[in-house]
């Protein structure tokens, strides 16, 4: 059974990413990219689908682990009776192809060590043709891919497994470097295992170094920051939600979603979090993908693309895997992407608004698109959609996909109002006033003293709480507050917010998931807007406690069971703990007082 979800921590190189857990096997990664076909999928079964483990022979009776300052090389420290040991993961930056390094380190006494490496493509169902290469290494071929492995001890085969046992003390370290390649290039050249840690952690180090955020929650933020940055596709700029597909929402549960895509949603978002500390070179690669990625017709803007910007993502079901925790089904793909969202157009237009005043990337041609995304829109606003939260129910009115079809005519009217340019202004101004009364005479219920889910209900949805974020509203507006106090009694759960009652009416799925952190992340945001800070920092501080012991964080958290659920690490977690702890900062810029100025 593979371990709970907060006990992995992330290895990645900005391209792919890999899990590793506390006993040292990791059971998760995707080769060359991160929406690729798992080679250890060993996460969402078991070690015959796939996982590299290195540990200890004995009974380990302590384990601590921790990320190199400011990077992402991780250190795992396990004590036995014998003695100590650390194992080091990284994979490289910028190699040639995608290289994960293990290094083994004897740090007192004389400690027994195993590694098992099962390697098992397509997501654990095919068994490769293992071949030794030279005393030392191996090489294991299907199809299209090969991963070879260099090792300092001699490998063997056992059961299927390539295995070693060795011995290390505080003399002596043992590497190993597993790299991927496709199968028809050949081997690739070999690794100095000891120099490329050395030059990973460097170059992490340069990468920190950018950060301007000193506040009192830096170790935290800047550790977000790494996330994302890992999270970030080298070569095209694209953020991928997750490295993980189907870690569940629900422990048993079939709210299982293939998150390694990038979602439109998260634009702005990522662009201010990046912006506002130092990273205008992850926030214009950003921009870039986005612009790329939903260039043609407006009319078909999807809510999510792949990590290259394809389109089609179809989604299937993997039935020889049975799930994280007999969590099923497993999917591969994302079926949302035929979904009808207009909060998008909100998002695209914002982001674009935001890097024109961070002066980022400003390209003549963004105009036009954003022009015409607007024609579309006014053509469309008032239909029904499937919402923010991708609900697998009927359309409905969404309350909050009218307010960011709002912010879209609201940033096309600043756009002509700050820098001029063509555009029918005074017609976005028309359409930005009729939606602002559509939504208040409709999406606002004045027996519950809250606006609401969708036009018709008086259920209530955390996304609301993005209405004084995004400048639709002031925070002190009563219907502001009533909403903030609706979601208090409706929607806190051991004091975090989930995103809404999950009724199968609505979203078409069983009535079961955990409490969305980034929700928890915007009622704190709220709570600061209106004054609040006390309690906006007592929720932050619950949030960030809410960290694994090398400071990540899932989608969700099952206040009843008291763990981390849903796809791990989730950028948009990161990205709300980064903003969110701007926004508590009184000497920093606040991203959530410029997206409403």
């Amino acid at each position: 059974m593979p371990s709970r979800i907060e006990d992995y921590a992330l290895v990645g190189d900005c391209q792919a990413a890999g899990l590793v857990d506390r006993q040292g096997s990791m059971d998760w990664l995707c080769l060359p990219r991160f929406d690729s076909d798992a080679c250890f999928a060993a996460l969402l079964g078991r070690p015959e689908h796939g996982r590299w483990l290195v540990a200890p022979r004995e009974e380990v009776r302590r384990t601590t682990r921790r990320y190199r300052d400011g990077s992402l090389v991780l250190d795992t420290t396990f004590e036995t009776q014998a003695g100590t040991v650390t194992v080091t993961d990284c994979m490289l930056l910028g190699a040639d192809t995608p290289t994960v390094v293990r290094v083994v380190s004897g740090v007192s006494g004389r400690v027994a060590m195993r590694t098992e490496l099962v390697v098992r493509f397509d997501y654990g169902s095919i068994v490769p043709w293992v071949r030794k290469d030279g005393d030392r290494g191996v090489y294991a071929v299907a199809g299209p891919d090969a991963v070879y492995v260099q090792s300092d001890v001699p490998l063997r085969g056992e059961n299927m497994t390539t295995v070693a046992d060795f011995e290390v003390g505080p003399e002596r370290s043992v590497s190993f470097v597993l790299r991927w390649q496709p199968s028809h290039l050949g081997a690739p050249s070999e690794v100095d295992a000891h120099e490329a840690v050395t030059a990973c952690e460097l170059a992490w180090r340069r990468w920190s170094a950018q950060c301007t955020y000193e506040g009192e929650w830096r170790d935290i933020v800047l550790r977000s920051l790494l996330t994302l940055k890992a999270l970030t596709h080298a070569v095209t700029g694209a953020i991928a939600a997750a490295p993980t597909t189907s870690l569940p929402e629900a422990i048993g549960g079939v709210r299982n979603w293939d998150y390694r895509y990038c979602w439109v949603r998260d634009a702005t978002f990522t662009l201010l979090a990046f912006a506002h500390t130092g990273f205008i070179e992850e926030a214009r690669q950003w921009r870039q993908w986005l612009l790329r990625a939903v260039a043609g017709d407006p009319s078909k803007l999807q809510i999510l693309y792949a990590i290259d910007g394809r389109r089609r993502i179809e989604e299937r079901e993997i039935s020889w895997l049975p799930g994280y925790e007999n969590s099923s089904p497993v999917r591969i793909g994302n079926a949302a992407f035929r979904q009808r969202q207009l909060d998008v157009y909100g998002e695209v237009m914002d982001a674009f608004h935001q890097c024109h005043r961070w002066g980022i990337g400003i390209e003549p041609n963004a105009w036009d698109l954003r022009r015409k995304m607007l024609e579309v829109l006014e053509g469309c606003w008032d239909r029904p959609d499937e919402g923010i939260w991708e609900v697998r129910g009927p359309q409905r009115q969404f309350t909050h996909s009218k307010v960011m079809a709002w912010v879209a005519f609201d940033r096309g009217v600043r756009r002509v109002e700050a820098a001029g340019g063509g555009g029918p202004i005074e017609r976005w101004r028309i359409v930005r006033d009729r939606l602002h009364d559509d939504v208040c005479r409709q999406g606002y219920d004045a027996e519950v003293g809250s606006f609401v889910q969708f036009y018709g209900s008086q259920d209530v949805d955390a996304s609301l709480l993005m209405i004084p974020l995004v400048g639709f509203l002031p925070p002190s507006d009563r219907r502001v507050q009533g909403t903030v106090r609706a979601i208090e009694n409706r929607l806190l759960d051991g004091g975090l917010v989930r995103r809404y009652a999950p009724l199968r009416s609505v979203d078409g799925l069983p009535e079961r998931e955990g409490s969305f952190l980034p929700c928890s992340f915007w009622l704190a945001d709220n709570w600061s807007l209106q004054g609040r800070h006390d309690e906006a920092r007592a929720m932050f501080e619950r949030l960030i406690g809410l960290c694994n012991d090398v400071g990540l964080l899932a989608e969700e958290y099952d206040v009843q069971s008291g763990r981390l659920v849903g796809n791990f690490p989730q950028a948009f977690s990161h990205v709300s703990l980064v903003n969110t702890a701007l926004n508590l900062s009184p000497d920093h810029s606040s991203p959530a007082r410029q997206r409403r100025g």
